[in-house]
């Protein structure tokens, strides 16, 4: 199976980005974390994600005369390449994109499902802006995000932090 076919699934691009910013969990977490998923469909989908080298066992204890893993997300595996997304048709495309945005439904669904959400309080936004630049000027920009971004997601969890997860499209506009 394809890293394309294995991460645009929904069920399984949600477990992906369960385990963003280096987070280790255990399929009963995970299943804290993904109370609308079937708890057979969420075993099947690890065990191919683990299949797919997407997520990585990294403990294992015996609990109840069964082993319980413990897992990271793989996040070399966890990307489509550029070369399948040069291999995939406008309608992979559109299917893939479609799996993502809704994904993002999904979890600002539950994020608005909370007791007492806050938008300004959490700082939950959601924008567009238009950018005027050559490509030269664009390479510029996309690197300087990346950059800013690596730095910032390097920061390990802690009492005083909360989980944000900023999702990205860039489309050339018209």
């Amino acid at each position: 199976m394809s890293t394309a076919e294995l991460l645009l699934h929904p069920v399984r691009l949600r477990i992906v980005q369960a385990f963003l910013a280096d987070r280790e969990l255990t399929t009963a977490q995970l299943g804290e974390e993904l109370p609308d998923v079937p708890t057979a469909s969420l075993y099947r989908h690890v065990a191919t994600l683990t299949e797919g080298n997407v997520l990585d066992v990294v403990a294992e204890r015996k609990v109840r005369g069964t082993f319980e893993r413990t897992y990271r997300l793989n996040l070399a595996k966890a990307n489509v390449t550029g070369k399948e997304a040069a291999a995939m048709d406008a309608d992979a495309h559109r299917r893939a994109f479609m799996t993502f945005v809704a994904a993002l439904l999904g979890d600002f669904d539950h994020y608005v499902a909370r007791d007492g959400f806050n938008l300004a309080r959490d700082g939950v936004g959601y924008r567009q802006v238009a950018l005027n630049l050559s490509d030269a000027e664009f390479d510029e920009f996309a690197a300087e995000l990346r950059e800013l971004l690596q730095r910032w997601m390097k920061r390990p969890p802690g009492p005083d932090r909360a989980r944000r997860v900023l999702s990205t499209i860039v489309m050339p506009a018209g």
